[in-house]
């Protein structure tokens, strides 16, 4: 007979800004049935983006009472913006799903790694700078927007060692097949021989 195992797993999609996180995150979350976990940002929107589906956009004054409360688990700040994932989302999701997925820096993704430990796959997905740099061109980013992350990306490309698992992501298509293989250790494997 078999059993299922609850296996909680937190999937941090990370790497440099323009990697195709989102994208590729959003095709595994959907492939395995996982919930995303929405940050808190107090940066306006992007091109593209919407509230409430890719961040919970708030103000500044809104985030601070929000952080003095100790409603975020962590909470970094980004070229004068703050970003933020609160422990009730995680919790909530959790009561409902054994998988949830966020897309972090590698400050955020480290900060998770240190307080679920295990819990945490961190799945860095990568791009040279110049395709980095097409893309973002492509989503109608601004200049000063693009030069800012392109500034972060040697420090970003450097937490690709301290990552569970790094991927070069040219195709979605591809990348979100290898991703989806190598999960399926982490989140298939609930099925337990008891007999």
């Amino acid at each position: 007979m078999y059993e299922r195992e609850e296996r909680k797993k937190i999937i941090v999609f990370t790497g440099p800004d323009g990697s195709g996180r989102k994208s590729v995150a959003e095709a595994v979350g959907q492939t395995f049935g996982m919930e995303k976990i929405i940050s808190f940002v107090t940066r306006l929107p992007r091109p593209g983006e919407v509230n409430g589906q890719d961040y919970h956009f708030i103000a500044h004054a809104t985030y601070r009472e929000m952080e003095e409360q100790g409603e975020f688990l962590e909470s970094v700040e980004i070229d004068g913006n703050l970003y933020g994932i609160r422990s009730l989302d995680i919790e909530n999701k959790f009561s409902h799903h054994d998988s949830v997925y966020l897309i972090l820096n590698r400050e955020g993704a480290s900060i998770l790694k240190k307080i679920y430990g295990d819990m945490v796959i961190r799945l860095f997905l990568y791009a040279d700078r110049r395709t980095i740099e097409q893309r973002e061109r492509s989503r109608g980013l601004a200049e000063d927007v693009i030069a800012k992350h392109l500034s972060h990306y040697d420090l970003e490309m450097s937490y690709r060692g301290s990552c569970e698992h790094a991927f070069e992501n040219y195709d979605l298509g591809q990348t979100t097949y290898e991703i989806t293989n190598a999960l399926e250790q982490y989140l298939q494997r609930d099925l337990v021989d008891k007999d």
